[in-house]
């Protein structure tokens, strides 16, 4: 059997942890080169491992995608190995404890905004040159289901980063799907990742037992990568079975009692 995306270089931000981890491991098992980008040496080191144990071809390089220079020659370097990059995938993200209005600061605002929505924006600027050159390419924004349905555990900054991905998605397929480029956003719910520790309130493990998986994220990652070129999955919104933020829980009360 072949692998559908042998061949293929993919670029995953984000990729030392998570479901960039998890995107990275997928890929890799399609067939595809990855090249797993992220701030901790350690944690893409990790990331290799696991590609390697999947028999897949992978490689690191470390970058801080809210540096615009740092990503640009992060992408000439990935350029100057392999010629192309298929895949992008976006995974680079943040969140803060104090998201809440009532104790956001501006700080923590421009933190979340430099990593969720211009780091993806920088990488996506890099890669669209050569993406346009050979008429071809892939770019998957993974947003959040805060993206698409109003909540309040996001914050402010989060919901509002995740948001604009939308927007870049769509701008992307309006402007470059006529030089065969395609934008996707995926939206996760909830998701057991490093990122829930950042939590005001941290689920509880049997609330984690029910959510979503990196790997399950993961593979929505693989199968929009492996449609054809014709095909552009424009969103998608996959969610656990069991979703708290539909049905609520105990970690799910954020919001301060009114006295």
């Amino acid at each position: 059997m072949t692998e559908p995306l042998s061949g293929k270089i993919a670029w995953v931000t984000g990729g030392g942890s998570g479901i960039g981890q998890g995107s990275a491991v997928e890929l890799a098992r399609a067939g595809a080169t990855v090249v797993v980008s992220g701030r901790r040496a350690d944690a893409l080191s990790e990331t290799a491992a696991l590609i390697k144990q999947a028999r897949g071809k992978g490689e690191a390089e470390a970058v801080d995608t809210s540096d615009n220079q740092a990503v640009e020659r992060s992408a000439a370097a990935i350029l100057a190995r392999h010629g192309r990059i298929d895949i992008l995938v976006n995974c680079a993200g943040t969140n803060v404890p104090k998201r809440f209005f009532k104790d956001l600061s501006a700080a923590d605002w421009d933190r979340v905004v430099a990593v969720n929505l211009n780091g993806a924006l920088y990488c996506t600027l890099a890669v669209l040159p050569s993406m346009r050159k050979r008429r071809d390419g892939l770019v998957i924004h993974v947003a959040s289901y805060f993206a698409r349905y109003q909540s309040y555990v996001g914050g402010a900054a989060y919901n509002a980063s995740k948001q604009a991905l939308c927007a870049l998605v769509h701008q992307i397929n309006i402007e470059e799907g006529m030089h065969g480029i395609r934008g996707c956003a995926i939206h996760p719910g909830e998701t057991v990742t490093p990122l829930q520790k950042a939590r005001p309130k941290p689920p509880s493990p049997e609330d984690q037992a029910r959510m979503l998986k990196m790997e399950d994220v993961g593979r929505v990652v693989r199968f929009v990568a492996e449609s054809p070129a014709h095909v552009c999955v424009n969103e998608i919104v996959v969610t656990p079975t069991w979703n708290r933020l539909i049905l609520g829980g105990g970690e799910m009360l954020l919001a301060p009692k009114i006295e």
